[in-house]
C-alpha cells in the first residue's frame, strides 16, 4: 500500500480516517478540499486543481482524501488501494452538523452554516453518486476496502497501527 484513495459521502469521516491511516502508515496525506478551496471561500480553477492533483499523483507515495468524482478516474488509475466509506446519509448529516464552527486541518476555512444544497447533496449521495463509484470500482484492479460503519474503519486502523508498531 503506497498510493491510497479515501472516498465516500461528505461527513462520512474521510479526512479523519485518512489522518489516522497517515499516522499508522507514515504515508503523506493530501486533502482534495485543500486543493480546491481557498481560504477566502472561493475556489481554484479546474486547471489549477488538476495541476496540483497531477503533481501529487506523480509522487511515489500518498493518501488522497476526498470525493471529487470528476477526478476519481485518474486517481483510480494511479492508486493501489481504495477505501470507500459507505455510511448511511443520516450519519453523514449528523457529522456535518457536528463540525459546523470547528476549525479543521482538511479545509482552509471554517464552515459557519450547513447550507441546504450541501445537505441535499448528502441525502442524494447514496442514490446519485454511490452507484457511479461502485461501477468504477468494479473495473478497478487494485485493493478495494469498503467500510459500512465506523467500527469497521476503527478496527482496521487499530490493526494497522499494531502491525506498524511491531
Amino acid at each position: 500500500m503506497k498510493k491510497v484513495i479515501v472516498t465516500g459521502c461528505p461527513g462520512a469521516g474521510k479526512s479523519t480516517f485518512a489522518r489516522r491511516l497517515h499516522v499508522a502508515t507514515g504515508l503523506p496525506l493530501y486533502h482534495l478540499d485543500m486543493l480546491w478551496h481557498k481560504s477566502d471561500r472561493s475556489c481554484h480553477t479546474r486547471e489549477e486543481f488538476d495541476a496540483a492533483l497531477a503533481s501529487i499523483i506523480d509522487l511515489p507515495e500518498w493518501i488522497i482524501d476526498g470525493n471529487y468524482s470528476r477526478t476519481l478516474d485518474i486517481r483510480l488509475r494511479h492508486c493501489d488501494t481504495v477505501f470507500l466509506l459507505d455510511y448511511p446519509a443520516e450519519l453523514c448529516i449528523r457529522s456535518v452538523e457536528g463540525r459546523i464552527g470547528i476549525k479543521r486541518e482538511d479545509m482552509p476555512w471554517t464552515e459557519e452554516e450547513f447550507e441546504p444544497e450541501f445537505r441535499q447533496y448528502i441525502l442524494d449521495f447514496p442514490s446519485v453518486q454511490l452507484p457511479t463509484i461502485y461501477r468504477m470500482l468494479e473495473e478497478y484492479a487494485g485493493d478495494v476496502i469498503i467500510f459500512k460503519c465506523r467500527d469497521e474503519a476503527d478496527a482496521y486502523i487499530e490493526e494497522r497501527r499494531n502491525r506498524y508498531q511491531r
